[in-house]
């Protein structure tokens, strides 16, 4: 009896170390797995995340600039000053078409948010539709759009040529078709944020005897200044970076060919300094690019602290005045 009870004990010492060795591999399994999930998963993601960046953001925009650099400082600088003048000629022409483009779309921008953040009206969707409408449509097909509407086989067109008043081919296409494709980027920006702002402080004003011109200065615009600012960041570099449409209403007419036209067509002559000349013009809009990253990365910045202090309770559980 004595035998069989001690063997008895053993069996069921060996089976209860059988499973508590069981169970602590279970527990070591799950705990890998969690610092598998939590160390490996995230450093893998990070690293896939800037390997992509430095591959296809960093290193293109390295080599323009190492390209425009290749040859020395004096050939870059000669890359503005060829004997035709016609970097100036673009550049002038890509400033100009920005100049007007971008504070006609800032002001369409603002009435547009104005008009659907703050009215209920028929049609409400439709209008938000046609300002995306930029978006989805290939900047090719919008320029090819313009010279159907205005080109001289148009009626409208025809009619302007007669009175002299030419659109494709000069000037005003190249206007109307940055206009076209940069529609978009203010009215975007403000349309959510009136949204979240609602017609409380409008009205407010309005009830205080505030007209329609001191309540845009006074109340809504303060609200609305740093997407406001980011808008027409977004807008501007658009404007001078744009190629499609303006590439088709333009003829690629020296007289009408912009900053990027001209950078490709130093870039299709192929020719050793020409191709230097591409990249160095390159450079501007390259650096436009890197300005625009850091207003933009400013704009969020402050625009997001002066919504959290804006948002901020006091102690007593009332919001902090502005």
């Amino acid at each position: 009896m004595k035998r069989k009870a001690a063997k008895h004990n053993s069996e069921a010492k060996l089976l209860t170390q059988h499973w508590n060795r069981r169970k602590h591999t279970r527990e070591h399994m799950k705990n890998v797995s969690q610092d598998w999930k939590v160390r490996v998963v995230p450093v893998t993601l990070i690293s896939i995340t800037l390997l992509f960046t430095a591959l296809f953001l960093v290193l293109p925009l390295a080599s323009v600039f190492a390209e425009a650099f290749r040859k020395g400082f004096v050939l870059y600088f000669a890359s503005f000053a060829d004997k035709e003048g016609h970097a100036w000629l673009a550049i002038r022409l890509t400033i100009v078409c920005a100049l007007i483009a971008v504070p006609l779309n800032v002001l369409f921008g603002v009435l547009a948010a104005w008009c659907i953040a703050k009215f209920n009206f028929w049609g409400k969707n439709a209008l938000i539709t046609l300002i995306d409408l930029p978006f989805a449509i290939s900047p090719v097909v919008a320029g090819l759009v313009l010279i159907l509407a205005f080109g001289k086989n148009s009626t409208l067109g025809g009619w302007l040529i007669e009175h002299g008043i030419q659109i494709i081919f000069s000037l005003p296409g190249i206007v109307l078709a940055t206009i076209f494709v940069t529609v978009p980027f203010v009215a975007r920006e403000l349309i959510p944020l009136m949204e979240e702002q609602g017609t409380l402080e409008e009205e407010a004003a309005v009830a205080l005897g505030a007209n329609g011109w001191s309540i845009f200065w006074r109340v809504t615009l303060p609200n609305i200044k740093w997407g406001l600012l980011y808008g027409v960041i977004l807008c501007n570099a658009r404007a001078m970076g744009e190629f499609g449409a303006v590439s088709v209403v333009s003829g690629h007419i020296t007289s009408t060919m912009t900053l990027p036209l001209h950078i490709e067509e130093l870039w299709q002559s192929y020719n050793s300094n020409s191709t230097v000349a591409a990249f160095s013009l390159a450079t501007i809009l390259a650096a436009l690019a890197l300005v625009t990253l850091v207003v933009k990365s400013y704009i969020e910045w402050k625009f997001k602290r002066e919504r959290e202090e804006r948002h901020q309770l006091r102690p007593d559980g009332t919001f902090a005045p502005r």
